[in-house]
């Protein structure tokens, strides 16, 4: 289903620009079926585990609260409520949660969501905060915040992103990587996805171990720009819009990013392994939407340096992706290697 990707070639009629594979494809198993797993929930975004053992899952809703599943039960008391704290509604929200890698021994994990109350001339913060598990109860966490990382004021209320994530094959594991939006309205009419002197539009990776004093997370000395002049060296890749979510291939340590368009197109964007040099990569934003020229009048446009995505399909199949995950179990061998996402507008998977 995934198709290869590389640099787009120089200015051309987007109408010519080699096109990667479209979808939704046919399922391997045409036996692949849907089935309830819980309900009661209300707004849920993400499902994700602790990687400490115990068999649970915690689940983000919208509106402010990670609940628990232990034992095929949703608990009655969440996991963490920071309902109070966040605005909801639409694309702004609780949105992000990620566990340490160690967390089994250290209960570190972190968590994004837009901010308020809003300021003047803004609409909130989005906002990265590190939280630890209560020291008697791990269903529950101390709900006192560790530290706030960043608190980005935000000019619009959409393209917040939030996904959160480390790489499973990373060495430096203590490597958290965040998805950031380009700040919203319309058109990237803010200018934050070609700007790297801006951290939207953006996937960063923060060094959550390593915090030099005063600071409130280090910074990685193998991203791409750091030392250099204009630029934020938290940014790993650029040129998105929303890039609301992505994850990573457990066993390759690929980047597999859902970008969600404007106009025609989705895509899903694929960083090969984060640990063969391919950081600082561009994906065209708002030069393109998928490999198409914007706005979808433009005639032509410069795409040298721009990476392609794998996949696009447009809105006669859907109009938001979500992105999802490489399948990697051994309950279905047909799926292995598969890689399976979603639209938000149709419910397709």
């Amino acid at each position: 289903m995934l198709g290869t990707d590389g640099g787009l070639p120089g200015a051309r009629p987007s109408t010519a620009l080699a096109a990667p594979p479209t979808g939704p494809l046919a399922a391997p198993d045409d036996s692949i079926v849907l089935v309830p797993f819980l309900s009661g929930l209300t707004s849920p975004v993400l499902i994700t585990h602790a990687g400490d053992g115990s068999g649970r899952l915690f689940i983000v809703e919208l509106g402010g609260r990670i609940k628990v599943v232990k034992d095929g039960q949703v608990k009655a008391t969440p996991f963490l409520d920071v309902s109070s704290l966040v605005v909801a509604g639409g694309e702004q929200g609780l949105l992000g949660l990620a566990f340490h890698p160690k967390y089994k021994n250290n209960g570190r994990f972190f968590i994004f969501y837009t901010a308020g109350p809003p300021v003047p001339g803004n609409t909130g913060s989005n906002t990265l905060v590190e939280y630890h598990v209560d020291e008697d109860d791990p269903d529950v966490a101390n709900p006192v915040p560790v530290r706030t990382l960043f608190a980005l004021l935000d000019r619009a209320a959409n393209h917040n992103g939030g996904m959160l994530g480390f790489n499973p094959v990373d060495p430096n594991n203590a490597c958290l990587y965040v998805g950031t939006g380009d700040e919203g309205g319309g058109s990237d009419q803010l200018g934050n996805a070609q700007n790297l002197a801006s951290m939207y539009g953006k996937i960063l990776r923060l060094d959550v171990d390593n915090i030099p004093v005063g600071q409130s997370y280090g910074i990685p000395p193998s991203n791409p720009y750091v030392g250099q002049s204009g630029k934020r060296p938290e940014i790993w890749a650029y040129g998105f819009r929303n890039p609301w979510r992505w994850s990573f291939d457990r066993q390759t340590g690929d980047m597999l990013i859902g970008d969600v368009g404007q106009s025609d197109w989705e895509e899903i964007d694929r960083i090969p392994s984060l640990l063969a040099g391919q950081a600082g990569r561009n994906f065209g934003w708002p030069i393109l939407e998928g490999t198409h020229c914007f706005p979808p009048s433009t005639i032509s446009c410069a795409t040298s340096g721009l990476t392609a995505p794998i996949l696009i399909y447009d809105h006669g199949l859907g109009c938001s992706v979500t992105g999802g995950y490489r399948y990697r179990g051994n309950a279905n061998p047909a799926l292995q290697g598969i890689y399976m996402y979603g639209d938000y507008c149709t419910g397709r998977i």
